[in-house]
């Protein structure tokens, strides 16, 4: 399972070291999606409108661990915040993600 996930993700993820620099959720599925389940604690921002909120995520001034509903959605989202100089993590699917994070 692991490494279908690894293959999945494109990376591996620093699980421990972005819970260490307490790391944004950014889930960037739509609002209903996020609102029928979600990570506790993530922000959501579709992602669409990723490029109209650049300046708040760089705010944050964290890592970002980004996660959708299977992890197409987060990898672009963290492929499109790395080239913005955001550091961005795929954590792909937000189950993943809230299994990771406990």
């Amino acid at each position: 399972m692991l490494g279908f996930l690894k293959k999945l993700l494109g990376q591996e993820v620093p699980w421990e070291e972005l819970k260490a620099k307490k790391a944004v959720v950014l889930d960037v599925r739509t609002p209903a999606e996020f609102k029928a389940g979600h990570v506790k604690g993530a922000i959501n921002i579709p992602l669409n409108n990723l490029p109209h909120n650049l300046r708040k995520i760089k705010k944050y001034g964290k890592p970002v661990i980004t996660c959708c509903a299977s992890g197409r959605r987060s990898g672009m989202a963290a492929k499109y915040l790395n080239s913005e100089g955001i550091e961005a993590w795929n954590g792909g699917p937000w189950q993943e993600v809230q299994r990771q994070l406990r």
